[in-house]
């Protein structure tokens, strides 16, 4: 990929996170109540993968057209409110190519020989939701091991709720 970090100006490519024994590519948004409500989770699990290496970026694929509060400005804003200390990055289409249908949807690589990255994780953050009561931990599935050993489970998928990508309208 190649995209804009709102905040810095930067674009950022996948070759970036090359030397990253792993990457976390979380899809994520401003406004949706379920990415509200893990905002400070998402921003503590960042940096504790990050003291471990792990490379971590967010990304808002939701149409600025019809979620004016999800563009690039309010992005920034975001990032410096919660104090996230990875790459918040937009492009309305680029989700699609991973596949991810909503907000917030959680996808883990692990450096492999044989690709650049290899998908171990595709799931939640967690059980928690917003008034279920349940603690926020960001530990679900192989999240919880990582970063050693982690097993391939790119053929399973962690059950995600959240509020849909808002696609830009065509």
């Amino acid at each position: 990929f190649q995209l804009p970090e709102p905040l810095s100006g930067k674009t950022w490519k996948l070759e970036d996170f090359k030397q990253s024994p792993a990457l976390l590519v979380m899809f994520i948004c401003n406004h949706c109540p379920y990415v509200v409500h893990l905002k400070e989770g998402i921003a503590k699990l960042a940096q504790e993968y990050s003291q471990k290496g792990v490379a971590v970026v967010g990304i808002s694929s939701n149409s600025v057209a019809t979620h004016p509060e999800d563009g690039p400005e309010m992005m920034a804003e975001d990032a410096k409110k919660f104090g996230y200390n990875f790459p918040y990055l937009y492009d309305e289409a680029f989700a699609k190519a991973y596949g991810a249908v909503c907000t917030p949807e959680f996808f883990l690589f692990k450096k492999s020989e044989e690709k650049c990255f290899e998908l171990v994780y595709h799931g939640r953050f967690d059980e928690s939701r917003p008034r279920s009561g349940k603690p926020i931990t960001g530990r679900h599935g192989s999240m919880l091991q990582f970063p050693y050993p982690v097993q391939a489970i790119a053929n399973s998928l962690w059950l995600i709720v959240g509020c849909s990508i808002k696609w830009h309208p065509q």
